[in-house]
């Protein structure tokens, strides 16, 4: 027999592994005996890498959160409620506005009960969401049953053992969640696009603990080069340049003395930047530590005034100078000559740059100690190398000095424009105070406000109409100046929507929450209108007739479709329509971004509305079924009783896939006629997909 080729087998595994239903959480359920017949049930889960589930104490308006419910049975009293020992790692959505916590890895939760009869038996359910990068599942209800035999005797449920079954409307009371069946797990050869998480009756998407950090290493070790070239070119440093050079220069040492020493001076100021992060890296706790730094309101407002220091500082009303017996020991040092006199050269030029470059460097440990145990010494190491490199390479060659622009008046400008921004990002800790502990202080328009008022300001600044100590006058405005000066005034205008509703996804991470706004104009309109602000095109509805649940479910940018998959095949047969099944969830993170990036697109909607009937099914909502919808399911054997399960129901059913959002064409009987998509931001790339499927329609 011939082998397989590995690439083709490896193909082959990944198509399989990407199609199956997936099941990325697993618990366990053990009692711990705490004397006295007080037990704590020990509910402990454990995801797959790159998964997250959410925590247990979440705003209103988020996703849906973990929760635990125990059956009301004699034998034991609870006492208090589930709660929560591993921290939960809180992260601002983008999706949702707010901080939201997040478990990943290994989450665990206890009960505390008392035990009254021997034995026990612990029943219950906990209603979860898990979500990775690029997919979010349903919301789930997974069950538990544990007993108590003797006083003292822990109960263990393994967690292949806990059942996974459709728990009675009744019991899962608001929650969302729907559990996904067991023998569903069939590989899908149709489903080739990833997913992102979602929203509450869908995963959230949202980054894992160890999954964010890693990720954001390379962008981060970037923006500490820029700041440290930014530092570069500060007043108390660009100056010196020419010293350190001559120092080099100096002397009668061979060229290859003078190569070395000169390495050993940039390697020196890299050094003594990487072990300032070190030292940051080793004394953050982890997780919890940056937890701590996220969302505590003492860290917070510590560095909101600390960032306020570093800005004045910048705008000329003082400087800030280490003890000046550092500096003269330091220098005193370098005339010993060799390799010694390099490393304390490096040495004392950090120490007297430190007026300038320490607002810089303060600025970026406290960003690098929110994140990742590593990134302190990522970051500083990038901000060393960056400042090291222009010093040294200067030393190696000597005649580049002749092409560096002279000192000036500009270099002082380099500072304020520091301070302006500086300025501006002090507010995103104060509103990291207002929103967790809604204050209702700084809302997003008054935030937006300041904003622009900063950044108008800069922009007059760098014209030259503003004038700080230390600054000389503009007798003319250069090519680069000028670029600054369009981008902050462009800047500026780009923020004056959102002060009346406009999402700005590009930056919402830095901003409160739409919520907070004092006035949203898009919201008031469409209030106002009892539909979307969207003008809804002239002509002939695209639909055959008023779709159920239309009255509290719609389609955005004025299209218009069904939300009940058996409606929407019966109109497509009426208009011989081929039918667009959008699976979604009402907080799925990817649907919305999907929403707003691709279905935006004009070409997009107008395909949409002549070529296709339109279907909407919502996976997580939890309304209820008439009585004669309610069925069992052919997948999994279960009674389906809420619009969400019905319609989840149907996307496993038909393409043996939870994952969302998910996009699929299907003609007049319900039969798929091109491959699924999901989550791809390509809008040509879609169309080519929108028109591939009505072409496939047609010519059957």
């Amino acid at each position: 027999m011939r082998k397989i080729p590995a690439i083709l087998l490896l193909f082959i595994t990944s198509i399989l592994a990407d199609a199956q239903v997936l099941e990325p959480v697993s618990w366990s359920f053990t009692s711990e005996s705490k004397g006295n017949n007080v037990y704590e049930v020990v509910m402990t889960a454990t995801l797959d890498e790159g998964w997250h589930l959410y925590a247990m104490d979440l705003e209103e308006g988020g996703p849906v959160a973990t929760s635990f419910t125990f059956e009301p049975v004699t034998g034991y009293t609870l006492s208090g409620k589930a709660f929560t020992v591993t921290e939960p790692e809180v992260k601002f959505d983008n999706s949702f506005d707010m901080n939201i916590g997040m478990h990943s890895g290994t989450a665990e939760f206890r009960q505390k009960i008392t035990v009254s009869t021997y034995p026990a038996k612990i029943t219950g359910y906990v209603t979860f969401m898990s979500c990775d990068d690029m997919q979010c599942l349903p919301p789930r209800d997974v069950e538990f049953s544990l007993e108590i035999k003797n006083p003292g005797q822990n109960g263990v449920v393994k967690a292949e053992e806990v059942k996974d079954e459709a728990l009675p409307e009744e019991a899962a009371g608001a929650t969302a969640g729907d559990s996904l069946p067991a023998i569903a797990k069939a590989e899908n050869a149709m489903q080739e696009s990833s997913f992102r998480q979602g929203e509450p009756g869908l995963d959230e998407p949202s980054v894992t603990t160890t999954e964010q950090p890693k990720k954001g290493f390379l962008k981060f070790f970037l923006l500490s080069m820029l700041a440290g070239f930014a530092g570069v070119l500060t007043p108390c440093v660009f100056p010196m340049i020419p010293m350190t050079v001559a120092f080099f220069s100096q002397g009668n040492d061979k060229k290859g003395a003078a190569i070395g020493k000169a390495l050993i001076f940039g390697i020196s100021i890299i050094l003594l930047y990487s072990s300032l992060g070190i030292i940051v890296s080793l004394t953050s706790a982890g997780a919890g530590f940056a937890n701590t730094l996220s969302t505590h309101w003492i860290p917070n407002l510590l560095f909101f005034m600390l960032f306020l220091v570093f800005a004045a500082s910048f705008f000329g009303a003082f400087e800030m100078v280490l003890p000046s017996k550092w500096v003269s020991s330091s220098d005193s040092k370098v005339d010993r000559g060799g390799a010694l006199a390099a490393f304390f050269l490096g040495v004392t030029t950090v120490l007297v740059s430190f007026s300038c470059t320490g607002p810089i460097v303060g600025a970026l440990l406290v960003e690098a100690a929110s994140g990742d145990v590593l990134r302190p010494t990522v970051g500083m190491f990038g901000f060393g190398l960056a400042f090291a490199l222009p010093f040294t390479l200067f030393a190696l060659f000597p005649s580049w000095m002749q092409k560096m622009p002279k000192s000036g008046g500009w270099l002082n400008s380099v500072k304020v424009v520091l301070g302006f921004i500086m300025l501006a990002f002090s507010l995103k800790f104060a509103s990291t105070v207002d929103t967790v502990y809604n204050l209702g202080i700084l809302s997003r328009d008054v935030y937006l406000a300041i904003w622009i008022v900063l950044f108008v300001l800069l922009g007059i600044y760098l014209m030259g109409k503003i004038k700080f100590s230390h600054d000389s006058d503009v007798p003319h405005i250069g090519v680069f100046r000028l670029v600054l000066i369009i981008a902050s005034f462009t800047f500026a205008l780009y923020l004056v929507p959102g002060l009346f509703g406009a999402p700005l996804t590009r930056i919402s991470a830095l901003l409160p929450p739409r919520e907070t706004s004092g006035f949203n104009l898009l919201k008031a309109i469409s209030e106002n209108s009892g539909e979307t602000a969207v003008i809804r095109p002239a002509g002939e509805s695209a639909i055959c007739g008023t779709p159920k649940y239309s009255d509290f479910l719609h389609f955005e940018y004025g299209l218009e479709g069904y939300f009940d998959l058996e409606e929407g095949l019966a109109c497509a047969r009426k208009l011989d329509k081929p039918v667009l099944i959008d699976f979604k969830g009402h907080a799925c993170a990817n649907c919305k971004e999907m929403d707003a990036r691709v279905w935006s697109d004009p070409e997009v909607q107008r395909r949409i509305r002549e070529n296709f009937v339109l279907v909407g099914l919502y996976v997580d909502d939890r309304t209820k079924l008439p009585d004669n919808e309610i069925f069992v399911s052919k997948v999994d054997g279960k009674e389906k009783k809420t619009m969400g399960k019905k319609n989840e129901d149907i996307e496993i059913s038909m393409f043996n896939t939870n994952s969302l959002p998910l996009y699929a064409v299907v003609d007049t009987d319900g039969k798929p006629i091109i491959e699924t998509r999901g989550t791809d931001f390509d809008i040509q790339a879609y169309i080519d997909w929108l028109d591939r499927a009505a072409e496939s329609y047609r010519s059957r």
